[in-house]
């Protein structure tokens, strides 16, 4: 799938992109290039990785112009760019427009105008009947990736939808460790608030799979596990062998207790791929695309929501030594 292939990675210089290139080189690309606008980082990152097929692009997926002549001659095109923070969001919504909706526009006309191969849009289960802006702009962002299969182009576009990711920038783990380290207390919003979580190892393989089997125009929405944060934060304590009190700092504007990766909507239109994706089938009429998934079964619940199927704390502990955060 990627051997011999050009590949674009925007906002690649965080921490989805840095486990994305580190699984892609192996695979023999022809070149991978990060798109960005934090030259420091694009430094580092290239120090870290000292290859010949990485290269790096300064660049704002808000600028047209700049996406454009990135994407010349460009295969694949994985759109990781976005502004993810839910209170910055809500603080700034027009700048978080301009990045995550104005910007999968430009991403959809730069792939088009340059005949790429395919396009992989990074998602969030924010989108799912959205509660915050954020999530509103990556709702309006599937949209936009899945209607983009209607614009008699050869690129196809495909979106991947997905829970919390351990140890990515401003992931909950590296706070809870360093306020137990250094506060002697654990900050929660709400004792009862439950998330979607998985390690970024494993959502990059799953991404990997999206790129090569998918048709275009579907959402790809990976089955991960649940957990309590309380119970997670309980787990890093008894790791660390330090107990101490947790606070409850109340519920941030646009926060919800439980998230949800389905909605009862969606679930109408929604089979079951595999053990790992459910891929929920737009409404709009694409071609060839429900023919295609016309012998999978169909979901037989109403949502998806992060306060069903809760991990153990022991299945907890598991996934952290996996994710490399627990030895």
């Amino acid at each position: 799938m990627f051997e011999g292939r050009r590949i674009l990675v925007t906002g690649g210089t965080g921490s989805w992109g840095y486990e994305l290139v580190r699984q892609l080189l192996p695979l023999n690309p022809a070149e991978v290039i990060v798109f960005s606008r934090n030259e420091s980082s694009q430094v580092a990152m290239n120090r870290s990785f000292e290859d010949s097929r990485l290269s790096f692009c300064i660049g704002d997926v808000r600028d047209r112009e700049a996406l454009s002549k990135a994407c010349s001659g460009i295969d694949i095109v994985f759109h990781l760019a976005a502004l993810k923070h839910v209170p910055v969001c809500e603080e700034q919504p027009y700048e978080a427009l301009k990045t995550n909706v104005i910007g999968t526009q430009n991403v959809i006309e730069a792939a088009i105008e340059n005949k790429v191969e395919r396009v992989i849009n990074i998602s969030t289960d924010k989108a799912a009947n959205p509660s915050n802006f954020y999530g509103m702009t990556k709702a309006i962002g599937e949209k936009l990736i899945v209607y983009a299969n209607l614009l008699r182009s050869g690129t196809k576009f495909v979106c991947v939808r997905g829970g919390n990711v351990l140890g990515t920038n401003g992931s909950v783990i590296h706070l809870f460790m360093n306020q137990i380290r250094n506060k002697n207390q654990v900050s929660l919003t709400d004792r009862s608030m439950t998330r979607f979580f998985m390690t970024l190892q494993d959502a990059i393989r799953l991404l990997f799979k999206v790129t090569a089997q998918s048709i275009g125009g579907e959402i790809f929405v990976m089955t991960m596990p649940t957990c309590r944060i309380v119970d997670l934060a309980e787990v890093l304590m008894d790791a660390l062998g330090k107990s101490v009190e947790m606070v409850e700092t109340g519920i941030r504007p646009g926060e919800k207790i439980h998230e949800i990766l389905l909605t009862e909507y969606e679930s109408l239109s929604t089979i079951v791929y595999d053990e790992q994706y459910l891929v929920i089938l737009p409404t709009l009429e694409i071609p060839g695309l429900r023919h295609h998934y016309a012998t999978y079964p169909s979901v037989e619940f109403d949502s998806f929501s992060s306060s069903q199927a809760l991990m153990s704390k022991a299945e907890i502990k598991a996934m952290l030594v996996r994710g490399g955060f627990l030895s």
